[in-house]
């Protein structure tokens, strides 16, 4: 009998099956002439069974792009990060070299709460690209505590113990408040990103009036405002790769460089800054807990709870993983945690960063290494005055150009997840006009709600720009269009790993 032409791969089996049979030996069987080892599809095609690539956001850049990004998100958050210790001790009446002791404190304690947020350990921490900081909004809540104390500079222990009930408090409400997320489908989550951008622009207006909105803008302040962001624009024009992402970087230190033979930069407090300062753990006394100042704080953590969600709902849609419900409750266990523990060093209530959420769309640079190295630098110019002073050095006129650009970023990406959401479909074009109208109400006129008329409690939460804008946006689409599906099915749709971000 012939051997059909197969046997050909039989034969090529002697070593592993061997000798041929003799004469009238028996054919090899389908085990013999088809065996499965030859080619196993697993090994012969490994690409479709190769584990999927590192998600921009878990990527770890090399130390040198690390550190210059990382430097980056610390020179578009410091001024955010400082403000507040700096108004509050000049309101409660400290010390110069105490009020340097508070910037120090407000330093340390939101690189400690950018840490947790960004690396974070089980159920804590979003791991977003996010900088955590000290609450602006907390400023009038504290203020207020003041003015209830026979003397202000006794306001301090009291607004610690206020802070750390209303962040355990937050931190145990975490997992309840996370399910709102499902009240942000793309028209409302568009609205309020394109608010937190409207509402930021005002901050940059104000650097670039050297903090004094209320005076005019001086010409060196707009020399200095324009020219860093035409080197910005330009840089972003000509450069490319890693030097076109860090252009914001270059563009703040050749606006501090012009600044120097113009008078702009003051260094007298890099003179007398010590070069080690560790934040003494209750420097200002034991804290003190009253029920009046602990239910302040407590409105302000929720507000500053809605406002955290937005940004995470914001920055998720930017760097392409949609923030979902258990994002969101580790991130807020993240803030409230940070906020709980920030008055053992003399800090407050920390909150997201919505400064960055620009400065991460800008330069595309989505790894969340970076902000934890942002992080990380604030510990150490929280443990060193000398090291701060030198952020410190970047004019007000300097970072108000380079914020132009940051804060119209995030507006332009809330403009385009509208379009994604389609004002043309049903009533969508009136949750967004009307929520964009509530939200600006606080941002143009600072006292709209400050009359009696106005319950302190609503004043809280109508008095912030995203907060009012937020919760206009969530009523209106609930009457409009009913509460829907759950994010995961109503969000809008998320940004491939190779796709740009929204601009």
């Amino acid at each position: 009998m012939t051997v059909p032409s197969p046997s050909a791969d039989a034969a090529a089996e002697p070593p592993e099956s061997g000798p041929p049979p003799a004469g009238g030996g028996q054919i090899p069987g389908p085990e013999a002439s088809s065996p499965p080892e030859p080619s196993p599809p697993p090994k012969s095609t490994p690409p479709p069974e190769a584990p999927p690539s590192v998600h921009p956001v878990d990527e770890l850049p090399r130390p040198a792009r690390l550190l210059a990004t990382g430097l980056q998100h610390v020179a578009a958050s410091y001024a955010g990060v400082v403000a507040p210790p700096l108004v509050i001790g000049a309101a409660v009446g400290l010390s110069t070299r105490e009020v340097t002791f508070l910037v120090g404190a407000a330093l340390f304690t939101a690189g400690l709460a950018t840490l947790l947020q960004t690396i974070g350990f089980r159920g804590v921490g979003a791991r977003l690209p996010f900088v955590n900081g000290v609450s602006f909004a907390g400023v009038a809540p504290v203020l207020a505590i003041a003015d209830g104390q026979a003397d202000r500079r006794d306001a301090l222990p009291v607004v610690f113990g206020a802070v750390m009930v209303a962040g355990a408090l937050g931190f145990v409400l975490a997992p309840y408040f996370c399910r709102l997320v499902r009240f942000f489908p793309p028209v409302v989550s568009g609205t309020v990103i394109t608010l937190i951008g409207l509402t930021l622009l005002p901050v940059a207006f104000g650097w670039i009036q050297d903090g004094h909105p209320e005076r005019p803008a001086t010409g060196t302040g707009l020399g200095l405002a324009g020219a860093t962001l035409l080197i910005v624009l330009v840089l972003r024009r000509l450069l490319q790769g890693f030097l076109r992402q860090i252009a914001v970087l270059l563009g703040l230190v050749a606006g501090t460089l012009l600044a120097v033979p113009l008078g702009a930069v003051d260094g007298s407090a890099t003179r007398h800054a010590a070069l080690v300062g560790f934040p003494e753990p209750f420097h200002f006394g034991t804290p003190h807990v009253q029920v009046s100042a602990v239910v302040s704080m407590s409105i302000l953590m929720l507000v500053c709870m809605t406002e955290s969600t937005a940004d995470m709902l914001a920055l998720g849609e930017i760097v392409g993983r949609p923030a979902d419900e258990t994002t969101i409750a580790a991130g807020l266990r993240a803030d409230t945690l940070g906020s709980a523990v920030a008055p053992v060093f003399n800090g407050f209530t920390n909150s997201a960063f919505a400064q960055n959420i620009g400065l991460v769309a800008i330069t595309g640079v989505r790894s969340r290494f970076t902000v934890a190295m942002c992080g990380l630098v604030f510990v150490v110019l929280g443990l060193s005055p000398a090291f701060a002073s030198l952020v410190a050095l970047v004019p007000r006129p300097v970072l108000g150009g380079a914020g132009l650009v940051l804060f119209g970023t995030v507006a332009a990406s809330g403009i385009g997840v509208l379009a994604k959401a389609g004002l043309d479909r049903g009533d969508n074009v009136l949750v967004a006009a009307v929520s964009l109208g509530m939200g600006m109400i606080p941002v143009v006129s600072k006292t709209f709600y400050a009359g009696h008329a106005v319950p302190e409690a609503v004043r809280t939460v109508l008095g912030s720009g995203v907060s009012a804008g937020c919760l206009t946006a969530v009523l209106l689409n609930l009457a409009f269009q009913g509460a829907g599906r759950a994010r995961r099915a109503a969000g809008p749709p998320r940004v491939a790993e190779g796709e740009k971000p929204l601009i």
